[in-house]
């Protein structure tokens, strides 16, 4: 059973694209493996000696958009072509 706030009337954003694979609607949010890609550099720097407070903060730099269209269709809603074509994945 879905949780309450995956609702039809939601509008529910999920941060991790495991959660477009199961069940929600869509998911957008970091891509997990630029995260890690860019954390290697910043933790070799810190091996080295740099005091982590000196280091300045990251942010994410790529975005992940993923749709489950057997979800949506399940809740009766329609997702454009336009914003499929965008999708990172579409899941079927």
């Amino acid at each position: 059973m879905s949780p309450a706030w995956m609702s039809a009337s939601s509008a529910a954003v999920i941060t991790q694209s495991v959660s477009a694979r199961i069940e929600a609607r869509r998911s957008y949010g970091v891509n997990n493996v630029d995260l890690f890609v860019q954390v290697g550099p910043y933790i070799d720097r810190i091996l080295k000696g740099a005091k982590p407070s000196d280091l300045p903060i990251q942010q994410p730099s790529r975005f992940q958009l993923v749709i489950n269209m057997k979800t949506a269709k399940a809740l009766n809603l329609s997702v454009s072509p336009s914003l499929q074509a965008t999708a990172d994945e579409v899941i079927e």
